[in-house]
């Protein structure tokens, strides 16, 4: 499932219009942020409740906008408010009181939205509203999500056939790997090491040049990344920290590789990685 989805649903309550639409984007973690009118607090409470039970990850806003049916949009000045107003005003300050700072509190200009009220017929049909929406976005994310898998799914094929070319490579190339052995064999041999020491030296630079542990490291990395697409469910958490381990082992067989060639197919297989990891971040 993507993090990334978008859901409204909409309707009218006797003489009131009303629009309720959920955001979600991505995120480390789960965050929702409610934009609701006065009024609507178990609304939010209901909310939280329902959308942490259904989605695990993501960065959501949820909003509530209301219109007086006939989409009037009146300003009215609340006149008893701004002389309560103007009066602690006064008492709290000498200097003088300017138009902005009056306007600026909240209640003195009413508008149609502004007095609307949460009627028991209102809450109810938002509540409603508000289980459909979720469906709607669950929606949303899981479309998104099968293109997002359809792309990590071709980077993996990527990935493994980048390392398939790179254990051929290795396997092709016996001699570069010899050729390095023995040069740096007649770097020991000016220390006047026994010979046994040199065969120390000779075992100990050949296994830090085999890359036979990191092909097969990278190998099982994709099947396991394989095996969690096909499971489902709040995965992201579990992609990234995969994509640090074969991150891990491109690096490592780039220091080991005794060719150009190796190094080419290294660099290649950490640039889609990196790649996989930036499509990572988007699945819950």
């Amino acid at each position: 499932m993507s993090m990334t989805g978008y859901a409204q649903t909409e309707g009218q309550t006797g003489n009131l219009n009303w629009r309720l639409e959920i955001k979600s984007v991505n995120s480390k973690g789960f965050d929702l942020r409610c934009r609701l009118p006065s009024g609507f607090d178990a609304t939010e409470a209901a909310a939280r409740s329902l959308i942490a039970q259904k989605i695990k990850r993501g960065s959501l806003t949820l909003g509530l906008h209301l219109q007086a049916a006939g989409g009037a949009k009146g300003a009215r000045l609340n006149r008893a408010l701004l002389d309560d107003v103007l009066k602690v005003a006064k008492e709290l300050s000498s200097e003088s009181i300017k138009l902005e700072h009056l306007l600026a509190v909240r209640g003195v200009i009413e508008t149609d939205e502004s007095t609307l009220e949460a009627s028991p017929e209102l809450l109810a049909a938002v509540d409603k509203a508000m289980i459909t929406a979720l469906e709607k976005l669950l929606s949303t994310r899981l479309i998104e999500g099968s293109h997002l898998k359809a792309v990590l799914v071709e980077h993996l094929a990527q990935i493994e056939k980048l390392t398939g070319d790179a254990k051929a490579e290795a396997a092709k190339a016996p001699h570069a790997l010899r050729d390095k052995l023995l040069e740096q064999l007649k770097e020991l041999t000016k220390q006047s090491l026994s010979e046994d020491r040199m065969a120390q030296e000779a075992a100990l630079l050949a296994s830090k040049a085999d890359i036979t542990e990191e092909i097969n490291r990278l190998l099982g990395h994709v099947s396991a990344v394989r095996a969690l697409l096909n499971e489902g469910g709040a995965i992201g958490r579990k992609l990234d920290f995969m994509c640090q381990e074969l991150n891990r082992e491109a690096n490592t067989l780039c220091s080991k590789s005794t060719t150009l060639a190796l190094t080419n197919i290294g660099v290649e297989l950490k640039v889609i990685i990196e790649q996989f990891r930036e499509q990572v971040q988007n699945v819950e």
